[in-house]
């Protein structure tokens, strides 16, 4: 599926007729393995052994009420009190991050209130800094010890 921008990890990866499925380590399951869902498990990854986020306070796929609407939150990332302190949204390395994905993050910080927000497609990653209602880009992502 092409070269992203993490170090090599090894996944759990299994055919399942005719298609190929990884394992989510957070969601304690296998899912398709589609390019967006690659850039997932390397940001899981990368996010868990590089930066120091403990897996116990990550979630993939996490519903959020919008409005009395069902919406799934890419990743969240909770501080020690598992308040929400990151939103991560995922694409395929083939989606350009423009200002509609970071309009589509953005609503979903109008629920959940954190402090950071993280969008990756697996060739670039931004992250912000939420702050007084303006976004502050960071050179890097910080390490969970700064955010929690």
């Amino acid at each position: 599926m092409g070269l992203l921008n993490f170090p090599e990890y090894k996944f759990n990866i299994k055919d399942d007729n005719g298609g190929k499925k990884i394992f989510d380590r957070l969601r304690k399951k296998f899912v398709a393995l589609q390019p967006e869902e690659l850039v997932r498990q390397n940001m899981v990854e990368w996010l868990i052994t590089e930066k120091g986020y403990p897996e116990s306070k990550m979630g993939n796929e996490v519903v959020v009420n919008i409005n009395g609407m069902p919406k799934r939150c890419d990743g969240i990332v909770y501080d020690n009190d598992f308040k929400p302190v990151m939103i991560i949204e995922y694409k395929a390395p083939t989606v350009m991050l423009t200002q509609s994905v970071f309009d589509q993050i953005l609503t979903y910080n109008t629920k959940l209130g954190v402090d950071y927000i993280l969008v990756s497609n697996g060739l670039q990653h931004i992250c912000c800094r939420i702050a007084d209602g303006k976004a502050t880009f960071l050179e890097d992502v910080p390490m969970y010890q700064d955010i929690a």
